[in-house]
Order: C-alpha cells, then structure tokens, then sequence
C-alpha cells in the first residue's frame, strides 16, 4: 500500500503536476483528434475528386446500349481502370461479368456493404488489409438519358493506401508526447519553486515556534506583504509578545516566591531554636507532671518536632528552587552510609539492610543521606514491617531499593507520589511529615544524575533509585 503523501510541498507539487499532466492529456488528444479528422477528410475528399472526375471522363457507351452503340470492350474497362490507378493504389472495374483489375486486390476485398451502398452514390469506407489501413471509395456510373440519371452498372472500387497519412498520425503522435513530456517536466520544476516560495514563510513560522518552544522567547519575524501569511506572522509575533510578558511576570512571581519561602524558612529557624530548647527542659519534667499537662507537652513536643522538619525542609526545596544546590561527590561505602544513616535516627533495629560491604560507589555522602532517610521514614510511618533496603551495583550505576510490606499507594496516587506536600489519602492528610520528603529525594537523585521511581508491590510499596557511574 502506497502512503498518502502528507506534507503540504508534497501535496502542492502532486497537484500541481496533476494539472499540468491533465491539461497536456487533454490538450494533445483534442489536437490528435482534430489532426487525425483533418488528414482523413483531406484524404477521402482527394480520393473522392479522383474517382469522380476519371469516371466522369468516360466516353464508350455503357448501361442500356442505344441503336448504333457497341457494347464497351474489355481494352476500355482495362483504360479506366489503369487511369484511376497510381502509387500503391489497386482498381476493380466491374461491369456486368467482366472485372478489370490494376494491383494485388480483387473483389473479395471489397466490403458486402460498400458494395451494395455504391449503387446509389460515391461512398468510403476504411479497411485493413494484409495489416495495412485502406481507403476505399466505390462508384457507379450514371449515364443521361433526356435528362434523367440512368445507372449503367459500371462500378469502380478504390484502394488507397493510407501509410503516408498513418506515419503523419504517428509523427503528429510523438511530437505531442514528447511536447507533453516537456510540459510536465517544465510544470514541475515550476510547482517546486512555486511550493518552495509558498512554504518558505511557513517554514520559518515553524523554526520561530521551536524556538519559542526552546525559551527564546524574544523570536519575532519581519512582515512582508499584506496576505494571508503576512497576517499569520503577524498574529504570530503579537502572540509572542504577549508570551513574554506573561511568562516575564509569571518568572517574577515565581521568584519572589521562592524569596519568600526562603525569607520564612530563614526567619522560623531562630524561633524554633528557642522553642525547641524549651521543649527539651519541659520533656525532661514531662514525666513528673500529672497526665493531663504530659499529655499536652508531649503534643508540644511532636509539633514542634513537626515544624522544625518543615522548616528544613522548606530551606533544602528554597535551594533546589534558586539553583545553589551543589554536588560533593567521594568514594563513599555504601552499605556504611546507610547503616550509618538508620543508627543515626534509631531506625536499625525496623530495617534490614541487604548490601555487601566491598558495594562503593561515589556520591554526595549528605544529599545521599537524605535520600535514604526520606524513603525509609516514609516506609516506616505509612508502610509495614519488614522494611527491606537493598543495594547492588549493575552495569552503569548504583541501584537501591526500599520496599514495605504495608497496604501500600493506591493506584490514583503512585503518579503524584513525587509532589510537593502530596499526601496519599484523606487519612494522611495530619500524618507525621511535612509532604516534602519525596519530593527532596526525587531533586537530590536528579542533582547525582539518577532516577527515582515507584511500583506498587504484593504486599507493600517498592522504590526504586538508580545513581550513575561518575
């Protein structure tokens, strides 16, 4: 199957060409037609001029012979066929039983119907014969009798050869096929300039809209003319102006968001100090109190506990936002750093760790860190046990896995699982966490280079991270 050409040059050229083939078809079969009419006219009528005035010359008596009159002789019908005879030619005179000839043809060459139709008048008809085309023009001859035409039974048959007028056919033929060839050479190296210069705006409409595509947001296009593409680019560059200015602002915004965010988080630190310095003293006393007031101090303590990972939070997403995260990459062991990372938060006793000891790999040993406390918090406060970490190398990088054993994501939720304060379920929404810790741990696994991913397990969550080689 032939596919449909689909681009717009492609289109324009076909077409193109297919008028340009039509009107050639069309024009060279009228003027064959009107030629080929024109040569068998002129043929029939010089051949019908000759018949009639070599017949019209006979002076012996034929038909109904009058007192006096000798019947005419076969050395007469032999004269008249010999004059209407020439080049090519063959003649058949018959009269009565008698037949003379001039050529290779006789009688039973003759078309039955032009034979009958000769009778009453001078008439042609075309025939092939031995593979040559024939004109054959039959006629009787009429004698006056006191003014009244009297058939007098004397026939003459014609054949003209025809071969002359065929290889002027076929001259006229390949002159016009190959004038047609031209022509639609010619018309489709003009639809491909044409196409070319129509396109040409096209064109560069398209490389400004990459472009634009690209962030240079500043592509314009100079205007030429006042048609239909002239108002396109036009339309176009207004609506590029008008992309830059609000993308200018929206810019301007984010940024002065972004300050923000950084100015608060910066700002809460100082306060948070103090409070967690106080609630250090109030969880020493928490336990000589009455339950009541406990109770109350042990809520303190978690809140406040809740905010100052928010906080920091909060500062690590601000310097992802400004760009001013950086990488410090050593040969770290693996398997150390993430032993190291669960003695550190009292974790080592819920989790168990599958990596062997010679694993090394070089990464940012803080951002790494992160990472791995991110994703085994967050099994541990929304999954079940066991909560397995595992880590191996494979051919172009490091690959660890956290998976849980809990209820796990559902399934609407495993695509957003990733964003900023996204929280799996209306359950979750007051869980322990601030809904950044993914999101952190998706930016510094893209800081090294690396992939995060997730997939929902039977039992439990399993993700995924996979840091290259550097």
């Amino acid at each position: 199957m032939i596919p449909r050409p689909t681009g717009l040059r492609a289109r324009l050229v076909i077409t193109f060409t297919l008028v340009a083939v039509t009107a050639s078809l069309l024009v060279a079969t009228i003027g064959f037609e009107l030629a080929k009419t024109a040569l068998v006219t002129r043929a029939e009528t010089t051949a019908l001029d000759l018949v009639t005035r070599e017949l019209g010359s006979i002076t012996f008596p034929i038909g109904k012979l009058r007192p006096g009159e000798a019947a005419p002789t076969s050395r007469e019908l032999d004269r008249v066929a010999h004059a209407l005879s020439g080049p090519g030619r063959s003649v058949l005179v018959e009269y009565g039983h008698q037949v003379s000839s001039e050529g290779p043809l006789s009688m039973n060459d003759v078309p039955n119907e032009l034979h009958g139709r000769a009778k009453q008048s001078v008439v042609t008809q075309r025939k092939i014969i031995d593979n040559e085309l024939y004109l054959i023009v039959g006629a009787e001859v009429y004698r006056d009798n006191a003014g009244v035409a009297e058939a007098t039974g004397l026939r003459a048959f014609v054949f003209f050869p025809m071969r002359d007028d065929e290889a002027q056919l076929a001259t006229l033929r390949n002159t016009l096929t190959q004038t047609g060839v031209v022509i639609v050479l010619i018309a489709l190296v003009v639809a491909l300039l044409s196409a070319r210069q129509v396109l040409l705006p096209v064109r560069r409409l398209s490389a400004a809209a990459q472009a634009l595509g690209r962030g240079h947001l500043d592509t314009r296009l100079p205007v030429h003319g006042q048609d239909e593409l002239a108002g396109l680019t036009a339309r176009f560059n207004d609506a590029a102006a008008a992309l830059e200015l609000s993308v200018s602002e929206l810019r301007s915004l984010e940024a002065m968001s972004r300050r923000f965010v950084a100015d608060v988080s910066h700002e809460l630190r100082t306060p948070l100090t103090a409070m967690t310095a106080v609630a250090d003293m109030l969880s020493d006393e928490a336990e000589h109190l009455p339950e009541a007031p406990a109770e109350a101090v042990r809520l303190v303590l978690r809140e406040i506990e809740r905010l100052r990972e928010l906080v920091e939070h909060l500062i690590e997403i601000s310097r992802f936002d400004a760009g001013t995260a950086t990488l410090n990459l050593e040969p770290v062991s693996v398997a150390d750093a993430i032993e190291d990372c669960l003695k550190v938060r009292g974790w080592s006793d819920q989790v168990t760790v599958r990596a062997s000891q010679g694993l090394t790999a070089n990464l940012d040993t803080g951002r790494f860190d992160v990472i791995v406390a991110n994703l085994v918090g967050n099994a541990l406060k929304h999954g079940l046990p066991p909560v397995v970490v595992a880590a191996r190398a494979t051919e172009n990088g490091l690959e660890v896995k956290v998976r849980d054993h809990g209820k796990g994501i559902p399934p609407e939720a495993l695509p957003h699982v990733f964003d900023r304060f996204f929280k799996a379920g209306a359950g979750r929404t007051r869980s322990h966490g601030s809904g950044l810790g993914l999101a952190i741990a998706r930016a510094n696994v893209q800081l090294h280079g690396g992939t995060i991913s997730v997939r929902p397990q039977n039992p439990g969550t399993l993700f995924t991270v996979w840091l290259p080689h550097v």
